[in-house]
């Protein structure tokens, strides 16, 4: 709180200097010293862990920034001799890309949002189309209502974008579903998509435009492109292929599949991502001969400074050239090679590849038949939520891969068939990243480190289960199926006749207290308070456990720390009811003393007054002589009572008669808990009758 309290009123300091400086103005020295304190504001905030800032930068990544500030000079020259550069600087790039990615005959479209290339592109095929598109708009739509037709493993949201982009209603798009039975489960279903196209045409609609994987975002497995260029060319449709393999396309042998792709009418490239270099522009190359159109759909520019965009990429092609370009893909499926041969010998771990021999995507995930894993004792409804365990324990493994061995780019995906899984697609982070070798020899051992831990909490979580069971009701298991540890459970304090209320508040201040206790032993088991967004509240939920774990020994230790801390409660409790009791009866007592006393004091001045008399004094002496009597009050804690110290008193008074003649004042001396005449003590207690203040005055 005082951290972010500080934070602010640096912040609002720092505004003020803004404005202060905006209006008189600053020198550049100023200027940049303002954009490193914004880069490293937060360099001293200990509670942050320290994670890279920026992708390894390298030269051709210092080619590709320079490119940029190259722009902002180059726009300043004049007319003609900027016409002259842009022209050469966009010719030559967009032949380079041709014949690197083997695509002959085609024209170059360059764009800050991947997915602008297709939009465009979208525009080009619907003026190719419809005729009269340039004159009548979007009024000749209605006739034949155009249909794009895009997989179901594509890019999420990328048909939506389409639509809202070109201004054509959802119905204009059609999800293709993939392979159930023959093929891969992430390619489009060729035979579907005929029989879709065949309803579309009937229907009196148009078939404008498919859009092919080359790499599906998730699982990097490429459609049919050979049969998908058949039946485009069957119905006059356009064909887009996009995604990731196409980088093989600069190996010179990509697979038959992939070479596919080089007969699209266009397909949309991210060489900022294959090769590392920062802030460069994706690439969509086409093939179309009416110039005309191309300008039209935005794919062509007539303003000199728009080519510019090129710029960045054309000085990285320069700087590698085609030696070091082809040199940085295939590090990059050699990579993801060397690390699927190596998974194949990890037990437990199951990879899936579209092909062993060229795939530059390897998706693998922790598998284990949790039935077989269990070590004794029924199963039964344990096993209807194994797909869901599963997928916990491998999104807790690509968590920690990620943590562990970030170099490797590694991240966590959710498939619809295979569930949870984790990628390794150097394609998109070896050379941000800077992966090597060495680094998947880092991500093995590490992956070797957590499977036998996986293995054997699978194995134990049922027998887990059951131990709670046995300790039933002081412990109680919860059903955490998303949790990737040995499981929850529950300290159920036993009271009676506590109402509901009082009792949540019992179970979540011992299940804390149990939480605490459990962290400080001496284990190198974690025990929390689960997921951050759980359901389940005041549980203790168990992590990952070895196999020399014993879980019935575990289980034991949670039950009796769990008794101790609700006995000690209750002893806390059964004394604090006692002292309120106690204190109750004490305040009774004392109003009644005091009223005694009041009464004794009228009748000792009365009698006072008599014993003044010469006659009558001298008689009331001889029948009741003056006599002094202490009446004191301690409070006994063992008991809760209020006991009287006149016995007590009364077996001292012999015993230190002759001190108290030898010390006058040693009678004013009193036993610890005197409450006697002439002393009152003052109890001051809360609502619930709990002592807040205690005063003793005369």
């Amino acid at each position: 709180m005082k951290r972010s309290k500080q934070r602010a009123q640096q912040f609002l300091f720092i505004r003020k200097q803004v404005f202060y400086h905006f209006e008189r103005g600053q020198d550049v020295a100023t200027v940049l010293h303002l954009v490193h304190n914004l880069l490293h504001d937060d360099d001293e905030d200990e509670d942050k862990p320290s994670q890279p800032r920026m992708q390894n930068v390298g030269e051709q990544g210092h080619m590709a920034l320079l490119g940029h500030s190259l722009a902002a000079y180059i726009s300043v020259l004049d007319r003609e001799r900027l016409r002259k550069l842009t022209t050469r600087i966009l010719s030559d790039t967009t032949l380079w890309l041709c014949r690197l990615f083997s695509y002959e005959n085609g024209s170059a479209y360059f764009h800050e949002d991947d997915r602008d290339g297709l939009v465009k592109v979208c525009r080009l095929v619907i003026n190719a189309r419809y005729e009269e598109y340039s004159s009548e708009g979007y009024a000749v739509l209605s006739s034949k209502q155009p249909v794009i037709y895009q997989s179901a493993s594509g890019r999420p949201g990328l048909g939506q974008h389409l639509c809202s982009q070109l201004g054509l209603p959802l119905s204009s798009l059609c999800t293709v579903p993939c392979n159930t039975i023959f093929g891969s489960q992430h390619q489009m279903d060729v035979a579907l998509l005929d029989k879709l196209i065949k309803e579309d045409v009937e229907a009196g609609k148009l078939p404008l435009l498919l859009i092919a994987n080359a790499g599906t975002p998730g699982a990097g497995h490429t459609d049919k492109l050979s049969r998908l260029r058949e039946l485009c060319d069957q119905y006059s449709m356009w064909l887009h292929v996009e995604g990731v393999n196409l980088a093989t396309l600069a190996l010179g042998q990509a697979s038959s599949a992939i070479m596919a792709a080089t007969r699209s009418d266009s397909m949309t490239l991210t060489p900022g991502q294959w090769l590392g270099l920062p802030a460069v522009t994706a690439v969509t190359l086409y093939r179309h001969e009416d110039p005309a159109m191309s300008l039209a759909a935005g794919l062509t520019s007539s303003q000199p400074v728009a080519r510019l965009r090129a710029l960045p990429l054309w000085l990285s092609l320069q700087h590698l050239g085609h030696d070091g370009i082809v040199h940085k893909i295939r590090h990059a499926t050699a990579l993801s090679q060397h690390l699927l041969q190596r998974l194949k010998a990890l037990t437990s771990i199951k990879t899936s590849v579209e092909d062993e021999l060229s795939s530059p995507v390897v998706l693998f995930k922790f598998s284990q038949d949790m039935s077989a894993a269990s070590s004794g004792g029924s199963v039964e409804g344990f096993c209807a939520g194994e797909k869901e365990v599963l997928d916990a324990f491998n999104r807790w493994l690509g968590e920690q891969l990620v943590q562990w061995v970030p170099s490797s780019g590694v991240d966590v995906v959710e498939l619809e068939d295979e569930g949870t899984c984790v990628r390794f697609s150097p394609l998109l982070t070896a050379a941000v990243l800077g992966t090597q070798q060495e680094n998947t020899e880092e991500l093995l051992e590490k992956l070797s480190e957590l499977v036998p831990a996986m293995c054997s909490t699978m194995s134990l979580r049922q027998d887990f289960r059951e131990e709670v069971h046995r300790h039933s009701p002081s412990l109680t298991y919860r059903e955490q199926l998303s949790w990737p540890g040995l499981g929850a459970v529950r300290y159920e304090p036993q009271a009676e006749g506590m109402d509901e209320s009082r009792m949540e508040e019992e179970l979540q201040k011992i299940n804390s207290e149990l939480l605490k206790k459990l962290q400080e032993l001496d284990s190198d088991i974690i025990f929390s308070t689960g997921p951050e967004f759980g359901t389940e509240e005041d549980c203790i939920f168990v992590g990952m456990v070895t196999e020399d774990v014993d879980v019935s020994e575990l289980v034991d230790t949670v039950a009796a720390l769990g008794r101790d801390i609700e006995e000690s409660g209750r002893l806390l409790e059964n004394m604090t009811e006692v002292v309120r009791k106690g204190i109750l009866e004490a305040e009774l007592q004392l109003q009644k003393a005091n009223e005694e006393k009041l009464m004794e004091e009228v009748c000792a001045r009365l009698l006072g007054a008599l014993r003044q008399l010469p006659l009558v004094g001298s008689v009331l002496n001889w029948f009741s002589p003056s006599q002094s009597s202490i009446k004191g009050r301690t409070f006994n804690l063992a008991a809760g009572s209020l006991d009287s110290t006149e016995g007590t008193y009364s077996s001292k008074a012999q015993a230190g008669r002759q001190s108290q003649q030898e010390t006058p004042t040693s009678s004013s001396k009193k036993h610890p808990g005197y409450l006697g005449d002439e002393r009152v003590c003052n109890l001051k207690c809360d609502p619930d009758m709990k002592l807040v203040d205690s005063t003793f005055s005369h």
